[in-house]
């Protein structure tokens, strides 16, 4: 965790620059992720995007001037801008890399005749997966949506704007915020420089207390989708397992008339229908059924059904059938004071914290990178991850549900560290980041646990009323998973751990404390974890714990920076975990899977070196030490045959 800035010029509209637009609300209904299926259709709008950065001194030139109601290049001067990626690293513009304030994207296509004839029975869709934080859409210079927030999709309607209007093309233009305040999530604030000998005129910076870099743009697939003007918005599954039997309870919304009937057929991955059922709520059973099992817990990990369901209704004189189609997996989650079970049998988890990062694309979803990254995921023996410190992308996750990939999913409640943070406009906005979070992941197996919040200032005393609320709020909305935040506070002065089902700690023994003192680390971890049990009787998860290590330095005895002193760190974590893990510990979460960037500073050497392996994903020593160890724990607890259990099979 630290603070750090992002440089700029500004004055003049500084409400503007500080996002005083209102409250963007979701939406009510459903935010399924937009698939190709018999009644729908899906245009990629990724590649070259036209774009603008707006420097004028407020930051407002482009609202003055009103940008949106004419294509960009006619505004002023437009570069290529890659969609999705971050806009920082791109250039070699060093102004560009720290930028705050508001973006112009811009994107015209042509679109399908089919879609733009106007009969009233075609609906076409804009949606975004996610852009870096604040954004306002315009179709043709008709603002059709805005939204707060920078890891989690919206979308809208734009079927009136487009249609009847066959060979236009359809100019989509988006003004994009990165200014962080007290009331966003994360969390940040404006420090104006005043002192003028020092300073030049309107100069600011950005301050954040979280440590990766701000990065900002479109950073998730941008497509249009089409519906009929009846259709399926949204499908809610929950799950329950007994040996053989499992039932699927299910809740479909349709959106568009009251008269509709619907099917639904749940196949396995041969295709054989396996269960049936009819209606907008209801109940499928399903006998011998595949569970879903984490990776190295089960010979087949990640087993999806697929849930059809059909939808046919009456609408302005014809008959209109919706298809989709959603992957299923059944399994259950419980906790006890000592255990996390899935599928009734206790569950270790073994695992890395992430981020969205690399190099160039910065936050951009990246296939070569993702696939990379779940290739050496595997190779480790990791069996999990939480999305520090906010939303994955939808792509991600769906990964996790195939391959086995445990979840911690976190929002992106990072950095709440100023007492104002904690008031009632930015617990409203957090209200909202659940409910929003929980709509798009709630149907994903790989997701076990809800996190609200990482590193807050939980021992200041509104933290008490602030995460009762948020977590009973998130329990409202999914009673079938535990909720969790991570924890840095004091165990004796923590407002927020009282309303947790599992305790997640971060700690840095020999290294944020006592640096260079790797002989203090059992005493204080062993120390940590009873204070923690004695007091609250939950489950533990060390969420966080490493050193940095700058690849290629080397010292013996060990010392700070080299990968001597990030393996010897682990090591001394680790047999106090093997202590602890035979009683009330459930898990243990590296800090970090990659090196990382962070704002600049004097303790970060082009970002934070905590990763295992380097930003490129190249492997440092202390990879090797985590790879034996994991595939150590998964052997001990598996029952897998001995092929399945030899890690040399992802060598």
């Amino acid at each position: 965790s630290g603070g750090g800035v992002g440089r700029g010029m500004a004055g003049g509209c500084r409400l503007l620059l500080l996002l005083a637009l209102g409250q963007a609300a979701a939406p009510p209904g459903g935010m399924l992720y937009p698939r190709e299926t018999p009644s729908r259709e899906r245009k990629e709008l990724g590649g070259l995007w036209s774009f603008r950065a707006d420097f004028s001194p407020g930051r407002d030139a482009g609202f003055v001037q009103r940008w949106y109601r004419q294509p960009l290049r006619q505004t002023g001067p437009v570069i290529d801008m890659p969609v999705p990626a971050s806009f920082n690293d791109i250039t070699q513009d060093p102004s560009l890399e720290n930028y705050i304030g508001w973006v112009w994207y811009e994107k015209e296509v042509l679109l399908p005749l089919r879609w733009l004839q106007d009969d009233l029975n075609t609906r076409v869709v804009l949606r975004f997966g996610s852009a870096h934080y604040y954004s306002i859409v315009w179709v043709n210079g008709v603002q059709v949506v805005e939204h707060e927030g920078g890891h989690l999709p919206f979308e809208a309607d734009i079927s009136s704007i487009i249609q009847g209007s066959p060979g236009i093309p359809c100019r989509i233009t988006v003004a994009l915020n990165n200014t962080l305040t007290p009331h966003t999530l994360p969390p940040g604030s404006i420090q104006y420089m005043n002192d003028k000998t020092r300073y030049p005129k309107n100069y600011f910076v950005q301050n954040i207390r979280f440590d990766f870099f701000n990065y900002a743009g479109i950073h998730r697939p941008v497509v249009l989708y089409t519906t009929p003007s009846v259709y399926i918005d949204d499908i809610t599954v929950t799950t329950t397992s007994s040996e053989s039997i499992a039932m699927v309870q299910y809740r479909v919304s349709v959106v568009g008339s009251t008269l509709y009937s619907l099917s639904l057929s749940l196949r396995d991955q041969e295709g054989k229908v396996v269960a049936t059922g009819d209606g907008p709520a209801g109940e499928l059973k399903v006998l011998n059924p595949n569970l879903w099992w984490p990776y190295l817990m089960h010979e087949n990990p990640g087993y999806r059904y697929s849930l059809e369901v059909k939808m046919q209704a009456q609408a302005n004189g014809a008959l209109l059938e919706d298809v989709y189609t959603l992957p299923v997996g059944i399994r259950t989650v419980h906790i006890t004071s000592t255990q996390f079970l899935i599928n009734g049998r206790p569950f270790y988890f073994h695992g890395v914290n992430k981020h969205e990062d690399a190099d160039i694309r910065g936050k951009g979803l990246d296939w070569p990178l993702v696939m990379k990254d779940f290739n050496l995921l595997r190779w480790l023996g990791a069996n999990s991850f939480r999305t520090s410190h906010y939303p994955y992308a939808e792509e991600i996750m769906d990964l996790c549900d195939a391959y086995g990939i445990v979840v911690i999913d976190e929002c992106p409640g990072v950095g709440i560290k100023m007492l104002e943070s904690f008031g009632n406009k930015s617990l409203q906005h957090h209200l909202l980041v659940m409910e929003e979070l929980i709509r798009r992941d709630k149907n994903r197996p790989s997701v076990v646990m809800w996190s609200v919040a990482n590193e807050p200032a939980s021992e200041l005393p509104p933290a008490a009323y602030y995460f009762k609320t948020v977590i009973a709020h998130t329990k409202v909305l999914d009673p079938s998973r535990p909720v969790t935040f991570v924890t840095d506070a004091n165990y004796a002065l923590d407002h927020g751990a009282p309303y947790v089902d599992v305790i997640c700690v971060n700690s840095y023994f020999s290294w944020y404390h006592d640096p260079g003192h790797l002989e203090v680390i059992t005493l204080q971890l062993t120390t940590q974890f009873e204070n923690w049990y004695k007091t609250y009787k939950k489950p533990i998860i060390q969420s966080e714990y490493g050193a940095d290590s700058v690849p290629g330095l080397h010292s013996d005895p060990p010392l700070m920076f080299s990968e001597e002193y990030q393996k010897a760190m682990l090591e001394k974590y680790h047999s106090v975990f093997d202590k602890k893990r035979k009683e009330y510990v459930i898990g243990e979460l590296i800090w970090n899977f990659a090196d990382f960037m962070t704002n600049q500073g004097t303790t970060r050497v082009l970002g934070n070196k905590k990763g295992i392996f380097t930003r490129q994903r190249q492997p440092k020593s202390a990879a090797f030490v985590l790879r034996e160890r994991y595939w150590k724990i998964a052997n001990e607890s598996s029952c897998l045959p001995p092929i399945i259990k030899s890690h040399t099979l992802f060598l």
